[in-house]
């Protein structure tokens, strides 16, 4: 779940309340992009919130997260990092491709302005929200493939579970031909091979 730019009901609401109903019951799992800490990144970054509510931010998030851990919830925070050169080259590698040119928004591009300061931004947050009951996790991320995979055996190392053997799965023969012959392909309309001209 990645949360929308918040109405203007949910302004004068308790930073943290929109995210409490998102929260999972037991033997739910919820993901969060970005999750609270848009305030300490995006918003912050950007001048989307006051400095006071930012200073809010990074005293309470510690104990907010104590009090969802106290209670049970098992909170794992990761940060995928990329390095500078590799995140240049996504973003030169979408502007360029029609394909990918949708997951680069407006506020992707002026994010490059602000290289440092997300930096900052980000060292910052840590400082004040890497805790014992719910630490940050780096993930080395140039290479996607093997960073989702890192990620997911780091998960599972500091969940109890067991694993789960699959069902051994077969594919029942194919019964004989009894006859029957599909129309022409005249008869059907097909769809154009768009994909034949984009690679002439």
């Amino acid at each position: 779940m990645a949360l929308e730019k918040p109405t203007d009901e949910e302004r004068g609401q308790w930073y943290f309340q929109r995210y409490i109903e998102l929260l999972p019951s037991a033997g739910e799992i919820v993901l969060l992009d970005r999750s609270w800490y848009n305030r300490a990144g995006v918003e912050w970054v950007m001048g989307f919130c006051t400095p006071t509510e930012y200073r809010r931010f990074l005293h309470q998030c510690p104990i907010f997260e104590r009090l969802l851990v106290e209670d049970g919830i098992m909170l794992r925070k990761y940060w995928f990092s990329v390095s500078d050169r590799e995140q240049q080259r996504r973003f030169k590698s979408r502007l360029e491709d029609p394909m990918r040119q949708w997951k680069l928004s407006t506020m992707d591009l002026e994010s490059i302005t602000h290289w440092e300061d997300y930096s900052r931004a980000k060292d910052e947050a840590m400082v004040h929200t890497d805790i014992p009951e719910a630490p940050w996790y780096v993930v080395e991320s140039d290479v996607k493939k093997r960073a989702r995979l890192n990620m997911m055996a780091h998960l599972l190392s500091t969940l109890p579970y067991v694993d789960v053997a699959a069902p051994v799965l077969e594919l029942p023969p194919r019964p004989k031909p009894r006859g029957y012959e599909r129309p022409p392909r005249e008869h059907t309309t097909y769809v154009p091979d768009h994909c034949a001209t984009l690679t002439e």
